[in-house]
C-alpha cells in the first residue's frame, strides 16, 4: 500500500483554544511533494477548512511546512471570524485507506468555541517605526486582541514574527488608531494604515473624526470645553490655539459666501484667537453637534441645557463653538486646520513658562481640569498645542536632567507613550515661571498630597514619572522650554 501523507489543520481561536482537522494525502510519486509547496495547495486548504466561518479577513501570514520547505501565502482569504490563522503541516507515514477525507468542520468548531472567538476580536494595522541605528522606517503587522488587550507584531519585510502575543500595560483599543503614536517596548509606533478589511469596516465609525472650534468668544472657557469633550466619551487628537486671517475665513466658510451672514461671520471668526480640535470617536460628528447643541445659544438654553452653547453661547453669532455638519465638511474642516504647512500658534514668548500636560492625564481625561485649575489660580493660558513627541525630541528636551535625575528615562518613556498637551503659561510678569512652580507642587505627588495636597500634581499625579505635569523649574529657561515647543517642534 502506498505510503500517505498525513495533514493536520490547525486554527487557534485564542492562546489555549483550537480546533483541528486531520486528512490524508496519498504520496505514490515524488512529484507529489511539489503539488504540496504551491500556494494554489495551500489555499484550497484555507477555503475548505474555514468555509463555515462568517467574517472574511485578509491573511498574511499563513504558514505551509513539509519536509524542512516552508512556503509563505501572501495575500490569502481566510473565513475566520477576524483572528490570524496558522497552518502547520507535518509528514508522517501511514496506511490509513481513507483519501481526502476531512471530519465534519462544524462539529469541530462548538458553540462555546465560536462564542470565545468572537469575544477575541483581533484588529490589525500597519505600523511603521523609524530605526535611528540603522535610519530606516520599518513596517510591521500590528495585531490588538480585545479580549486580554494583548499584541502581536510581525516583520513585513522580512516575513517572521517580531513580537508574540503578549501583554503591553498601557495600550487599549482607543489608543490604536490611524495616525497614533503608542511606545512599545521603547520602540514609538505610528499607526498608518489598516491591515485588512476587518479592521477597517469595524473602526471606520468608531474611529470617526470631525472638527470642534473654539470660537474667539469662549477661548477662556477652552478647560471646561475639553472636559466636556472628554466626559462624553470623544477624544481630541489635534489641537492648536491659533489666529486666522481673513482670507483663511473667508475660504473656511465659502459654503456660506452667498448668505447675508457671511461677512459676520468672517470678522467674528478673525476677531481673536481660535481653538481648533480634531475629535475622534464613534459616530463623532453626530455627537459633538449633539453636545455643542443648538446653532441659537437661546434655543440652546430652552432645549439643550448642558450643552456647550446653552452654557458659554450668548447669541445666535457668538455661540462658543463650531462643529462640522457632515463627513465631507469634516474632513474638509480637519484638512483645513492641520494638513499641509502648520498653522502659525499664538505663543509670545514673553514673561512666560513651559507647562505640558503629560499623556497619562490627557489619556485619563484630566486634561480639561487642568487647564481650568490654572486660569481659576489666575494664570493666562497665551499659546496652547498638542504633540506627539518622538523619542529624539523627548530626550532633547529633557536632556537638563540626564545623569542628574534617576528616573530620566523613565520620564521619556512616559513622555512618549501618548498625546500631550503644551502650553504657554503667562499672567504674572516676570513673576510667571517661579510662581506657576509653585502652584504645580513638588515632582512626587506623594509629597504632594501631604505638604501642598491643593497644587497640580497633588491633584492629578500619580507618582513620580507620572505627575500629570511638567513645568519649567528655573526662571530663566521658561522662555526657552516655551520656545522648543512653539518655535521648533511645532514646526
Amino acid at each position: 500500500m502506498n505510503p500517505k501523507l498525513k495533514l493536520t489543520l490547525t486554527h487557534y481561536l485564542n492562546s489555549t483554544n483550537s480546533t483541528s482537522i486531520t486528512f490524508n494525502v496519498p504520496t505514490p510519486h515524488s512529484n507529489s511533494v511539489p503539488f504540496l509547496k504551491t500556494k494554489h495547495f495551500l489555499r484550497f486548504l484555507i477555503r475548505s477548512f474555514f468555509s463555515d466561518f462568517n467574517e472574511t479577513v485578509s491573511t498574511r501570514f499563513l504558514h505551509v511546512r513539509h519536509l524542512g520547505l516552508f512556503c509563505l501565502a501572501q495575500n490569502g482569504r481566510a473565513r475566520a471570524n477576524g483572528l490570524l490563522s496558522y497552518i502547520t503541516a507535518y509528514k508522517q507515514q501511514v496506511c490509513a485507506p481513507a483519501v481526502g477525507q476531512f471530519t465534519s468542520k462544524r462539529a469541530l468548531c462548538t458553540d462555546k468555541e465560536d462564542k470565545m472567538a468572537s469575544m477575541d476580536e483581533r484588529f490589525a494595522f500597519i505600523a511603521e517605526w523609524y530605526d535611528a541605528n540603522a535610519a530606516l522606517i520599518r513596517r510591521y503587522q500590528f495585531l490588538f486582541y480585545t479580549k486580554d488587550n494583548t499584541i502581536e507584531m510581525f516583520d513585513i519585510k522580512n516575513r517572521r514574527v517580531f513580537l508574540k502575543r503578549s501583554k503591553c500595560e498601557g495600550i487599549e483599543l482607543r489608543d490604536v488608531f490611524i495616525g497614533a503614536s503608542v511606545s512599545i517596548h521603547s520602540r514609538q509606533l505610528k499607526f498608518v494604515d489598516y491591515a485588512d478589511d476587518f479592521t477597517r469596516k469595524r473602526l471606520s465609525t468608531r474611529k470617526e473624526r470631525t472638527l470642534a472650534m473654539v470660537k474667539p468668544c469662549s477661548t477662556d472657557k477652552v478647560g471646561h470645553i475639553i472636559d466636556m469633550i472628554f466626559s462624553d466619551g470623544l477624544h481630541i487628537t489635534k489641537a492648536i490655539m491659533t489666529k486666522v486671517s481673513r482670507a483663511e475665513a473667508q475660504e473656511f466658510y465659502r459654503m456660506h459666501e452667498q448668505k447675508p451672514f457671511y461677512d459676520e461671520l468672517v470678522r467674528y471668526l478673525t476677531s481673536g484667537i481660535v481653538i481648533p480640535m480634531e475629535l475622534m470617536g464613534e459616530n463623532a460628528i453626530q455627537r459633538w453637534r449633539q453636545l455643542a447643541g443648538p446653532t441659537d445659544s437661546a434655543i440652546a438654553r430652552s432645549e439643550a441645557p448642558l450643552s456647550v452653547r446653552a452654557k458659554f453661547g450668548k447669541d445666535k453669532q457668538t455661540n462658543a463653538v463650531h462643529g462640522a455638519d457632515s463627513p465631507e465638511n469634516a474632513e474638509r474642516e480637519l484638512n483645513f486646520f492641520f494638513a499641509g504647512a502648520p498653522k502659525p500658534n499664538t505663543a509670545t514668548l514673553v514673561d512666560c513658562t513651559c507647562c505640558v500636560i503629560k499623556p497619562h492625564a490627557v489619556l485619563a481625561g484630566h486634561a480639561g481640569k487642568i487647564i481650568v485649575a490654572i486660569q481659576e489660580a489666575g494664570f493666562t493660558i497665551s499659546a496652547l498645542q498638542m504633540f506627539n513627541m518622538d523619542r529624539a525630541n523627548a530626550e532633547e528636551f529633557y536632556e537638563v536632567y540626564k545623569g542628574v535625575v534617576a528616573e530620566y528615562t523613565d520620564m521619556v518613556t512616559e513622555l512618549i507613550s501618548g498625546p500631550s498637551i503644551a502650553l504657554e503659561v503667562t499672567g504674572k510678569g516676570g513673576e510667571t515661571p517661579a510662581s506657576f512652580r509653585e502652584f504645580v507642587g513638588p515632582a512626587d505627588p506623594e509629597i504632594a498630597r501631604h505638604l501642598r495636597p491643593r497644587t497640580l500634581r497633588a491633584i492629578f499625579g500619580t507618582d513620580k514619572i507620572k505627575n500629570a505635569v511638567h513645568c519649567t523649574d528655573l526662571p530663566e529657561d521658561g522662555v526657552l522650554e516655551t520656545e522648543y515647543f512653539f518655535r521648533i517642534l511645532s514646526q
